[in-house]
C-alpha cells in the first residue's frame, strides 16, 4: 500500500531507442528527461504533482528505423520486458507507463506489473477505453496501411470491436528503409510549429471530417504517438467546422489512466491476470 503522504513516482518506459547514427531519427534526443519525453509540453502538467523517470527503452533490436510491421512490434515489445521487470521488482515505482501508440509487450508488461501490484498503462489501451467514456464510437487516425493492420488487431484484443467506427489511413509513414523516397511523417511537427503548411494536418483534417461525417465516429483517437502534436491543431480546426468532439493522443491518456488507478489503490484484475500458481483454479472461463 503507497503511503498517501508521499508523492506517486511513475516511470515512463519509450518503445524503443534508435541505434546511434541512425539516419530514420524524426526528431532530436536532447540531453534531459523532460528534452526526451517526445511530448512533454502536453503532458507536463500531468506530471507537475508526481515524480518521474524516463527510460529510453531498449536499443531497437529489429534495425535502425522505427517499428511499423507485426514482427518488429512483437521483437520491440519482448526487449521491453527485462525493464518493466527490473522496475517492478526495485520497489521504486508506483505506476509504469509503456509509451508507444502500438503498445508493444503491453499485456505481457501488465502480466508483470500485477504480480508485484504495480499498475500498468499503454497508450493505444488508453485511447480507447477513455475514449468510451466519452462517446459511443471512435475513430482512428493513423499513419500508414501496415500500421493499420496492427491497430485493428489491438481494437480486436482489447475487446472494442463494437466501439470502432473506422481507422483511417493518413499515408504518412514513419521513416524508415520501406518507405525510402516518399513523404513521411518526419519534419511535419517542426514545419507546423513553424507556421509552415503541414500536408500531414490537412490529411488528418480529411480523415476525421470523413470519420465524422460518413463513419458515424463521435471520438478521435491518434494511432501513432510519432503524431501526437496533431492532436491540439486538429481539434482546433474540427471546433472550427462546428465539430464538438474531443481528439485524444496517446501519452496523455496513459498517464492519466496510470494516476485514476493509483488515486483508486487498482490495479489489473487477479483473474485476467492469474498469477503463478493462481490463487484459485476455475473450472470454466468464457472468451
Amino acid at each position: 500500500m503507497r503511503d498517501p503522504s508521499r508523492r506517486p513516482r511513475f516511470l515512463l518506459v519509450q518503445a524503443f531507442t534508435l541505434p546511434p547514427g541512425s539516419p530514420n531519427r524524426y526528431r532530436d534526443d536532447g540531453g534531459t528527461k523532460e528534452a526526451n519525453l517526445m511530448n512533454h509540453a502536453a503532458v507536463a502538467p500531468l506530471l507537475a504533482d508526481i515524480d518521474w523517470d524516463l527510460h529510453p527503452g531498449p536499443i531497437a533490436p529489429h534495425g535502425d528505423w522505427p517499428v511499423e510491421t507485426r514482427e518488429e512490434f512483437a521483437v520491440a515489445g519482448v526487449a521491453r520486458l527485462p525493464i518493466v521487470r527490473q522496475a517492478c521488482e526495485s520497489g521504486q515505482y508506483d505506476a509504469i507507463v509503456l509509451l508507444g501508440g502500438g503498445d508493444p509487450g503491453y499485456p505481457e508488461a501488465r502480466e508483470i506489473g500485477r504480480r508485484h501490484r504495480i499498475p500498468v498503462t499503454a497508450n493505444a489501451h488508453a485511447q480507447m477505453h477513455v475514449a468510451m467514456t466519452l462517446g459511443n464510437r471512435f475513430s482512428i487516425i493513423d499513419i500508414s496501411e501496415t500500421h493499420n493492420a496492427h491497430m485493428a488487431e489491438l481494437v480486436v484484443r482489447y475487446r472494442m470491436t463494437q466501439g470502432l467506427a473506422s481507422i483511417r489511413n493518413i499515408d504518412f509513414p514513419l521513416p524508415r528503409p520501406a518507405h525510402r523516397g516518399r513523404p513521411t511523417l518526419r519534419g511535419e511537427a517542426e514545419a507546423h510549429a513553424r507556421g509552415e503548411p503541414s500536408g500531414m494536418l490537412e490529411a488528418a483534417e480529411a480523415a476525421a471530417l470523413a470519420a465524422l461525417e460518413e463513419d458515424g465516429a463521435e471520438v478521435i483517437l491518434l494511432g501513432c504517438s510519432g503524431a501526437f502534436w496533431l492532436q491540439g491543431p486538429l481539434q482546433a480546426r474540427l471546433a472550427e467546422r462546428g465539430w464538438d468532439v474531443p481528439v485524444l493522443e496517446g501519452y496523455r491518456c496513459a498517464i492519466e489512466l496510470a494516476r485514476l488507478m493509483v488515486n483508486l489503490g487498482v490495479d489489473a484484475s487477479g483473474i485476467t491476470f492469474p498469477g503463478d500458481p493462481p490463487a484459485h483454479r476455475r473450472r470454466k472461463r468464457i472468451a
